[in-house]
């Protein structure tokens, strides 16, 4: 339960299961094979292994409030370690998951480190503080009723099972635990991150039967190739493209540009504007922070050379027709600037894109590009 909020609150109660299952989720990326991991078997969480060792069971708490000498979260799930129902044989480690931090006094902050020995010997000092009256009241606060059931028991259980207590404090919350597993898969765009941890994470709430509720790594690593495999792919996208023309200043600063020298070249003047806006449209796709910018520049390169091919062979034709040389470069330019865009695979990219790349060929010494057809 998160602290601060009604007990017996519904949405308490289904936030609280769903970090449990966000920490189920999570173990399952750490998975070995023949491994498994439980919901509701013997706790929370179970990672299942063939040998008992590293076999773990966790107990999920998501608090705000912090873990106190005398806070039930501890006590509590002690308790149901210690109840004959459970049988600690089957697990090398036994874990308390809490988000809560450890409070400024208590003396469980070095928990880890101790001996069972001293792990005792901290639960009798804190059980110590209790006095007489509080320990014989007719109605005891539900705390002392714990920490008696606890303090009962047969001290060699006792110290074999807190000798497998692992206290992890400062847990993430679930949406932090949920930032962790999205930094997990590889190869998945960001935006579809959010649709694999919903898919996983209905994947593990699909497990659950009236009977067992449990993940094998076998299934977990088939769903997530699955969801890899799907989600990989997507729809390319291009960054805005607004027809931007140059200004004035733009133009008189970019003169020397070769793919502007070769425009004037066939005095064709009044277009200088347009093509320098598409040019400078594409650089600046260069340099905006796109997800998908190694793709975007990839996909780029290769559909400039499908357009130079095109150009080339467009002034092989126009040479083929030439009269006057000026009206027949013009003419070419003309065409070859209202052309449609080729698609780029199931996209029609927008012709300010197009032009623009072929200005930047044209701008390319090694290219030897031109516009000025010789009769």
């Amino acid at each position: 339960m998160t602290g601060g909020q009604a007990k017996n609150s519904a949405l308490t109660t289904a936030l609280a299961f769903h970090y449990q299952v966000l920490i189920g989720l999570d173990k399952c990326f750490a998975l070995k094979e023949d491994q498994s991991v439980w919901f509701e078997k013997d706790g929370d969480v179970s990672l299942v292994s063939p040998d008992a060792l590293t076999s773990s069971q966790t107990e999920v708490k998501d608090y705000s409030a912090a873990l106190t000498d005398h806070h039930e979260n501890l006590w509590k799930t002690l308790k149901n370690w210690l109840a004959p129902e459970f049988d600690h044989t089957q697990y090398g480690v036994l874990v308390l998951h809490t988000t809560q931090a450890f409070g400024a006094t208590t003396q469980l902050k070095d928990w880890n480190t101790r001996t069972a020995e001293q792990r005792l010997k901290v639960l009798k000092d804190i059980y110590a503080e209790r006095t007489d009256e509080q320990l014989n009241s007719e109605k005891p606060k539900d705390i002392i009723k714990l920490q008696k059931a606890v303090m009962d028991c047969d001290e060699a259980l006792l110290k074999i099972v807190i000798g497998k207590v692992t206290l992890f404090t400062e847990a993430d919350n679930a949406q932090d635990l949920e930032q962790c597993i999205l930094a997990k898969p590889v190869g998945i765009p960001k935006n579809n991150l959010s649709s694999y941890l919903q898919g996983l994470v209905g994947f593990v709430y699909a497990q659950a039967t009236q009977h067992s509720w449990s993940i094998s790594q076998l299934a977990f690593r088939a769903k997530c190739e699955e969801l890899t495999t799907l989600l990989c792919k997507r729809e390319f996208t291009f960054p805005a493209f607004s027809g931007y023309e140059a200004s004035e200043l733009e133009v008189e600063l970019h003169q020397d540009k070769l793919f502007v020298q070769k425009i004037a070249e066939i005095e064709h003047h009044a277009m200088i504007p347009d093509a320098l806006g598409n040019w400078l449209e594409l650089q600046n796709s260069y340099l905006e922070q796109l997800d998908e910018y190694p793709l975007y520049k990839h996909k780029t390169k290769s559909y400039q050379n499908q357009l130079v091919r095109r150009l080339n062979l467009a002034h092989s034709s126009a040479q083929l027709e030439a009269v006057d040389a000026i009206k027949s470069s013009k003419l070419l330019y003309n065409r070859t600037m209202q052309e449609q865009p080729l698609n780029m695979g199931n996209h029609i990219p927008p012709i300010e894109y197009k032009n623009g790349l072929i200005h930047d060929a044209m701008d390319d010494d090694e290219r030897d590009l031109k516009w000025k057809v010789e009769p």
